[in-house]
């Protein structure tokens, strides 16, 4: 039992002896993408000469103009909502009766 451990362990540790300097070209290498073989298609537009630019994090929207409602004219479309709503309901429930 002990046998077939140690070959196990010697096995993987040889695997990963071999797949370390796969692994460190891997990292060196240019992008898939731009191999000539693998390539884009044909019908693909071409890339830009030049990379994008970041986007501007630091730009921040401007103020806006519009001001806070009024409590009392919150409250009165607060009150027209509730009293949809109950019309709503109440329209829902005479359907539900009239199946």
């Amino acid at each position: 039992m002990a046998v077939v451990r140690q070959k196990w362990v010697a096995m993987a540790l040889s695997l990963g002896v071999l797949a370390m300097p796969a692994l460190m070209l891997a990292g060196c290498s240019s992008q898939i993408a731009d191999l000539p073989v693998v390539g884009t298609p044909a019908d693909a537009p071409p890339r830009p000469k030049e990379a994008g630019a970041y986007l501007p994090v630091n730009n921040l929207p401007p103020d806006r103009d519009d001001q806070v409602l009024d409590p009392k004219e919150r409250a009165k479309i607060q009150a027209e909502l509730i009293a949809a709503r109950d019309r709503q309901a109440a329209n829902g429930a005479k359907d539900t009766a009239a199946k």
